[in-house]
């Protein structure tokens, strides 16, 4: 058994109210309390400071955006740096006029930013209108080095793309961090709803499989919008460990702060018992930066 350091994360699984200050406020307040619970990491939700506003276009909505740094960063760069936690921190990040992105702050243990992540994939579906709101990411697939060891962040949409998790893992993350706004159309829920949701875990448990690293999956919760439609955040986060086994989960419709041991020792045994990474033919894979394989 390799001897490695052994270390805590946090998931803040929250409900997302109309105040933004509020948003911040409990946000901070999970912060402090995962830290007090032992964990050394803590990650938030997907553009938790606000109610979910991707469900319509809406050119006010840009008005929630914020530089990085900025309030929300240095907020959460203070409670890191009292509680001596990293914390992922999601944020909708205003680059420049016109040009905003859904992205991750990084931030250490001493309130430092660490990095930054912004969200590669966009989705644009009825309720889900980011194409609207966000320009792709373009700073690539990172880890980043935290007191906490090596961690990546990827957002949401990005957790159904096996390449996002791979190369993020070859950049050495240890542990995957999916901050995440998810939910069901209420009137899909009754046929659909449980297919999605093993779906959802299914895809990254199998990214924790096939890339040897622990995955935090943190959702929101509650319904946002209109009472007869709108969406219906169906919690569920969870981490589990590099061969998929789920180590701890959130209730569906409850907050709830999760707390999870990850064990680099375990890492490694998996990693040997198990070498997908040896394994890759890197001089074959050409072909997958190609949309199609049609000629």
């Amino acid at each position: 058994m390799t001897t490695a350091r052994r270390f805590r994360v946090g998931l803040v699984q929250m409900r997302c109210m109309p105040d933004p200050a509020a948003n911040l406020a409990t946000a901070v307040a999970r912060v402090g309390e995962a830290a007090r619970e032992g964990a050394e990491v803590v990650c938030l939700p997907e553009l938790f400071r606000s109610q979910y506003f991707c469900q319509r276009e809406d050119h006010d909505a840009f008005d929630l955006a914020e530089p990085v740094p900025g309030p929300t960063t240095d907020a959460l760069a203070r409670a890191a740096r009292d509680a001596k936690v990293v914390v992922v921190a999601p944020v909708f990040e205003r680059r420049a006029a016109g040009v905003y992105h859904n992205s991750v702050a990084v931030l250490d243990a001493d309130g430092r930013v660490a990095g930054l992540y912004r969200k590669m994939h966009i989705p644009d579906d009825p309720l889900f209108y980011e194409k609207f709101y966000f320009a792709p990411g373009d700073l690539g697939f990172r880890a980043f080095d935290t007191a906490a060891g090596r961690i990546g962040a990827l957002i949401c949409w990005d957790q159904w793309y096996p390449e996002a998790a791979r190369l993020t893992a070859l950049a050495g993350a240890t542990v995957l961090f999916y901050p995440t706004a998810i939910g069901w159309h209420p009137h899909e829920k009754a046929a659909h709803g449980e297919a999605q949701v093993g779906a959802w875990q299914t895809m990254q448990r199998a990214h924790a499989i096939a890339n040897g690293v622990y995955v935090g999956a943190v959702n929101r919760v509650g319904h946002e919008g209109p009472a007869d439609g709108g969406l219906e955040f169906w919690g569920a986060s969870f981490v589990c460990d590099p061969f998929g086994v789920v180590l701890a989960e959130a209730p569906r419709d409850a907050e709830a702060l999760l707390l999870a041991e990850c064990d680099l020792g375990h890492l490694e045994d998996v990693r040997r018992s198990w070498p997908f990474l040896r394994d890759r033919r890197i001089d074959a894979y050409a072909p997958i930066t190609k949309r199609l394989l049609d000629e």
